[in-house]
């Protein structure tokens, strides 16, 4: 009996394996805006959805580090649904307070960038499975905000 058990369980977990998940990737990450209270940049990650119905988002986290440290982190609650069939293009907002990137200072250098990992967990509800973390990560340079921008 537990023989014709486990052949079910490893029939099921490999069926599971070979479903069709929604793959993501972040397509850019640029300047925003200035605050009073920091400097935002905005992440544009694309998710598609393979199943022919829409897919609910539990939550976006999201986790911005420069020189070997977080900066920024926080979560996105309720962001919506993924289009069935399709593309969908969600748009994640990262606060940076202004006192972090004073501290950054040696980093930005002359060229007025830093470096950065942005990670971030797209948290779906699929079907059958439950909650489904999508994970991703983009390195790159970001160029920080001029005296300008905080007046235009």
């Amino acid at each position: 009996m537990s023989q014709l058990l486990d052949k079910a369980k490893n029939f099921i977990a490999e069926k599971v394996a070979d479903m069709p998940k929604p793959e993501a990737n972040i397509t850019d990450v640029d300047f925003k805006d200035v605050t009073r209270q920091s400097v935002e940049y905005l992440a544009k990650v694309n998710v598609s959805n393979p199943y022919s119905t829409s897919i609910p988002i539990c939550e976006i986290k999201y986790s911005f580090k420069s020189a070997n440290r977080e900066i920024a982190s926080g979560t996105v609650p309720d962001p919506g649904s993924l289009k069935a069939s399709d593309t969908t293009l969600l748009n994640v907002l990262v606060k940076v307070p202004h006192n972090i990137i004073v501290s950054l200072v040696k980093d930005i250098g002359a060229d007025w960038d830093i470096d950065y990992q942005l990670d971030i967990g797209l948290v779906i509800d699929l079907p059958i499975i439950g909650n489904f973390t999508i994970p991703l990560c983009q390195k790159g340079e970001i160029k920080l905000p001029s005296i300008s921008d905080f007046f235009a």
